[in-house]
């Protein structure tokens, strides 16, 4: 059962969960599930996307964890706004690097109620912000420096078009602004939402965090038969390295470059398997890369990401099937 983008809405994926027919729900609550027996024999292929925009980013976290106790077999695929987040709030803690300094404020004024969600849930009280360091000093561990904007078109040269790294540098200028008025709107503070940052790295990031299982479990893809499952699209990079190794290859490689070289990961084609709307800017995908797709036994991608809002839909790509699921 392949479930994309609930993007924070738990009670999307509970119905999503009951229109499988192997989930039962037995009582008002979210514990109150029940798996039948045919559920103990299926896949749960969460297709990304788990984070980002809410209501109940959290609940559904939790909603995820319970199918896991339950003894579900359940699969997470990395999402855009999944892995962004991982980025942006990792970026915090890392040494001060032009190429990734920007990584927390690219995600936008769309994690602010996340972040709330987290202050709400665990940065109530008068002592909450005691060991926080002053709202200059948040801002300066949060935001990049002014130098940034002159010292990362330098930096990215080697590995960016001159167009987009216009592009970067112009977006970013929008989010600082529109994350400081967000911010503001969701009454969070520089302080504030620092402890939330450093509050959501216990949580993903420390071996006995509540959601440590969460970034442990994620892949970027699977394969069954010959469907490639995945929260995008591909590129001919991806294409080569499919017919050449396998998806496999590509979830080891996902692992450890996301830990080890957050920018060469961001803008290269691992994460262009998690982004890709075939737009001008992205990773092109041609006909011959379709035909290396081919000939590693793969037809049909299936995939979320294209923010539908008349069903699902199959489109065909340079020759390549794509079933679309991701259904607002």
């Amino acid at each position: 059962y392949f479930i994309s983008d609930m993007h924070g809405d738990a009670d999307a994926f509970i119905a999503s969960l009951i229109a499988t027919g192997v989930v039962k729900k037995t009582g008002p609550r979210d514990k109150d599930i029940k798996l039948n027996g045919a559920a103990r024999k299926c896949l749960f292929l969460i297709g990304g996307d788990v984070f980002d925009k809410g209501p109940s980013t959290m609940r559904l976290l939790r909603v995820i964890q319970m199918l896991i106790k339950k003894h579900a077999n359940v699969m997470i695929l990395a999402g855009n706004h999944d892995i962004r987040m991982l980025l942006g709030i990792r970026s915090i803690s890392l040494e001060p690097d032009p190429r990734t300094d920007h990584f927390f404020i690219r995600m936008g004024p769309k994690m602010v109620p996340f972040l709330q969600e987290i202050s709400e849930q665990y940065l109530q009280g008068k002592d909450a912000l005691r060991d926080v360091p002053s709202s200059r000093e948040c801002q300066r561990l949060l935001y990049p420096p002014k130098s940034w904007f002159r010292d990362f078109p330098k930096h990215a040269a080697w590995a960016m078009p001159e167009s987009t790294i216009r592009k970067e540098v112009r977006r970013l200028h929008n989010k600082i602004r529109q994350f400081d008025e967000d911010c503001s709107k969701a009454g969070m503070s520089p302080r504030m939402v620092y402890a939330a940052a450093m509050k959501w790295q216990a949580l993903f990031l420390h071996p006995k965090g509540e959601f440590s299982w969460f970034y442990k479990r994620m892949c970027l893809c699977y394969r069954n038969g010959s469907l490639l499952f995945l929260h995008a699209g591909v590129d001919d990079r991806i294409a080569g390295i499919l017919r050449q190794r396998s998806w496999k290859h590509l979830n080891k490689k996902f692992h450890q470059l996301l830990f080890d070289d957050p920018f060469d990961f961001y803008y290269g084609p691992f994460a262009n398997i998690m982004r890709t709307k075939y737009r001008n800017e992205d990773m092109p995908l041609t006909r011959d890369g379709v035909k290396k797709i081919h000939n590693s036994g793969i037809r049909v991608l299936v995939h979320g990401h294209r923010n539908l809002l008349h069903g699902q839909r199959l489109m065909l790509r340079k020759g390549l099937l794509n079933v679309e699921c991701d259904t607002t």
